[in-house]
């Protein structure tokens, strides 16, 4: 049964975090430039647990400011702020043109055709100058999952025959193909940084019983099917999974990629 939009944020919370989300945010801590910073906007912060920790680590130099996907997160991050009495201000509004001197948006969990608004509200918020990075999932990620869905979906006869699959993968930008985006999008000194993260299941039933991919990938990726057709593809691809690899466990790679560039 889907999970409702408040069982998903505590899930965000309670697992998602640091099961997905450090995987990327590491880059952010490694290739980030933090120098001169008075304020920062941190887009689709989740519930907060990455901008806490830019919080403490420039402790009074940077006034943070968060945006949250929905209200459900939204409340668990200003309860986490007011425990912690963190100054990180948490909200959903539509902030100003030009306001920030470095903007932060996380889109590693949203679909790939969303990159380009994303990045189009990153650079809208950021001061000219402003430093800019963006992180999502590129070009050969999930090739394992997806080559052995499209096997399930064209056995039983769905998802076009296993072209919702085929376009899984099409929809994924290049690295390339991402520096363009952020080049018309009016950023400059474009670069990107990339690391192979590893993913690792000890069956099919681990990997389907996820919530990663119980409540996060395939709800998404199988939106096409409907309730009693993605129970069939998740039952069918578990199998499949244990019959590829046998005793061994299951394992998917992600390209995490953080791009970087200045607003013109």
């Amino acid at each position: 049964m889907a999970k409702t939009q408040k069982e998903l944020a505590f899930l965000r919370e309670l697992s998602i975090d640091e099961e997905w989300t450090r995987r990327f945010t590491d880059l952010i801590d490694k290739h980030f430039d933090f120098t001169d910073i008075d304020n920062l906007l941190y887009i689709n912060a989740s519930t907060g647990s990455h901008a806490f920790e830019l919080g403490e680590k420039h402790e009074d130099k940077v006034d943070i400011f968060a945006t949250a996907e929905n209200e459900d997160m939204l409340h668990i991050a200003r309860d986490k702020a007011a425990a912690i009495r963190s100054g990180v201000d948490f909200s959903m509004i539509r902030f100003e043109e030009d306001s920030f001197d470095a903007v932060i948006a996380d889109a590693s969990l949203v679909r790939p055709r969303e990159y380009e608004a994303i990045i189009d509200e990153a650079v809208r918020t950021a001061k000219s100058g402003a430093n800019i990075g963006v992180l999502s999932v590129t070009a050969g990620s999930f090739g394992e999952i997806f080559s052995l869905l499209w096997e399930v979906l064209f056995n039983e006869g769905l998802g076009d025959h296993g072209h919702v699959a085929e376009d899984m993968i099409a929809e994924l930008p290049t690295v390339g193909q991402l520096e363009k985006i952020a080049k018309s999008a009016g950023l400059e000194n474009v670069q990107a940084h990339t690391a192979n993260e590893v993913f690792e299941f000890e069956n099919g039933a681990a990997f389907i019983n996820s919530a990663l991919v119980a409540d996060f990938l395939l709800p998404d990726w199988l939106s096409s099917l409907d309730d009693e057709e993605k129970e069939r593809v998740m039952s069918k691809l578990s199998e499949l999974i244990d019959v590829e690899d046998g005793n061994l466990s299951f394992r998917f790679s992600v390209k995490a990629t953080l791009l970087t560039g200045e607003k013109a």
